[in-house]
């Protein structure tokens, strides 16, 4: 059996409709009308939504092809966003609309001013121009168009050539700020983490970008690039700790080959290279490594220390010292340190005495027999009365020759010239009054030729009294 209320619902339903509709169509009139939609679009400008202003003057253009106030705010948010040649047009549609507007006129010439920047920008970009490339952004672009895109990422790239890695980290934080799975600020953001040597942070970075776009080129080489460096510096650290030193110097040079603009980390690179040469003995090459180290950090002690142990190995005393006393005065309470700086200045110290050795032309092994036989020599050929025409250089020569003999002759004193000991307190030779076999007064010494100097001596026979 039907039910009454069901029959008559088809009249219910008409009636509703016909007493709301006008209530509905009044309330859909009204948010698409051109005023409404304008009015909304202004108050998103004001609250910098762009994209959702330009959707709704897009709709009051739409419904209204002359309203020349959504030309002319259109023409504001796409200059903003650095739409140049679209916003050019709006400006072009509002004059015709409304000739003789200097306020529109005056946009408009600003719009065209930041799109001159931008171009001049790029192009003091790939001039290597970066300071320039800040100015032309900071001043004009980003004044006239704050939400452009492009110029926020020019800027990032330009604060990122000239090494100003904290400014890339925030610049491109505020565009992933707006849009988190930006590529482009991802890897700006990474390669500054990366040139800080923060290298979790900027692998991060890389690996998001990648999750989104595993393709991405610049991206897979800033990831893979970081993961051999940190791989190729494990090898040649392991291998310095295993003592296989030759190995660990070779993978610091190839770690140091693969970003030499990687100075923060570079440091380190260097710093073990150094050591690991030092060990090696090859100072030459180990002072050439910690220089490098001091200069990315001039205030680095152990760079310092390093250096000076490197010029002990090449015999640069007077450089050891140096490094070595400029590393204690940074770091006084380093034991080992002063050890080393003891070392070099004895070093130093016995690089300015008389090397005996070399006066008599006989290597530091030569037997007392050879020492003996170059003395006699080189005494016959330089004594004074044998060099009339040079007497006072043979005077000198004959000098060094008798002290040299008076120290290397004497098997003690010899051993404690070959220790470096001091025997400068004995008057042998450099400083101090030295020895003279010419002097007056002290003690005299007679040396005499067994069986006479080679071809008969002297004529009528010869000795040598002092």
């Amino acid at each position: 059996m039907a039910r009454p209320w069901r029959a008559a619902l088809p009249l219910l339903l008409i009636l509703c409709h016909l007493q709301y509709s006008p209530l509905v169509f009044a309330q859909e009139g009204r948010e698409n009308d051109p005023s409404t939609l304008f009015a909304r679009a202004s108050e998103m400008m004001k609250m910098r939504k762009y994209d959702g202003a330009l959707g709704l003057l897009n709709a009051v253009l739409e419904v209204d092809p002359n309203h020349s106030e959504a030309y002319r705010q259109r023409a504001l948010v796409l200059r903003h966003k650095c739409r140049y040649k679209e916003a050019e047009s709006d400006y072009n549609k509002y004059l015709e609309l409304r000739p003789g507007s200097a306020a529109v006129e005056k946009e408009l010439s600003q719009l065209l001013q930041a799109q001159s920047s931008l171009k001049s920008a790029y192009g003091q970009f790939h001039s290597g121009e970066f300071s320039k490339v800040l100015e032309y952004l900071n001043k004009i672009v980003l004044v006239f168009s704050p939400d452009c895109l492009k110029a926020k990422l020019l800027k990032a790239k330009a604060l990122l050539a000239l090494k100003d890695y904290s400014s890339v980290i925030s610049e491109a934080g505020f565009i992933l700020k707006e849009d988190e799975d930006n590529l482009d600020a991802l890897l700006l953001r990474g390669r500054a983490y990366y040139y800080l040597a923060d290298h979790d942070v900027a692998s991060r970075h890389y690996q998001k970008g990648l999750r989104l776009d595993p393709e991405h080129s610049d991206l897979k080489k800033a990831y893979f690039g970081l993961k051999n460096l940190l791989k190729k510096t494990k090898c040649a650290e392991d291998n310095a700790a295993k003592g296989k030193l030759r190995l660990a110097a070779e993978d610091y040079k190839a770690a140091l080959a693969m970003d030499p603009d990687h100075t923060a980390y570079n440091l380190h690179l260097y710093l073990g290279l150094c050591k690991t040469l030092v060990k090696l003995g090859r100072g030459k090459e180990a002072i050439s490594s910690c220089t490098e180290a001091l200069n990315i950090d001039g205030e680095l002690v152990d760079a310092l220390t390093q250096r000076g142990e490197a010029k002990l190995l090449s015999e640069d005393w007077e450089g050891a010292v140096q490094d070595l006393k400029e590393a204690a005065q940074k770091s006084p309470q380093d034991m080992g340190i002063r050890e080393a700086l003891m070392r070099a200045e004895k070093q130093l110290k016995l690089s300015k005495r008389k090397d005996w050795y070399k006066i008599l032309g006989i290597s530091k092994t030569a037997s007392a027999v050879e020492i003996k036989r170059a003395y006699k020599k080189l005494a016959l050929q330089w004594h004074p009365d044998k060099n009339v025409d040079n007497r006072e250089e043979a005077e000198n020569m004959f000098r060094e020759i008798a002290a040299a003999y008076e120290v290397l002759g004497d098997e003690d004193k010899r051993v404690r010239y070959d220790r470096g000991e001091d025997l400068d307190e004995m008057n042998m030779g450099g400083g101090g009054g030295g020895f003279n076999p010419f002097g007056g007064g002290g003690q005299q010494y007679s040396f005499h030729f067994d069986g006479g100097f080679p071809g008969g001596g002297f004529p009528g026979g010869f000795q040598f009294n002092f």
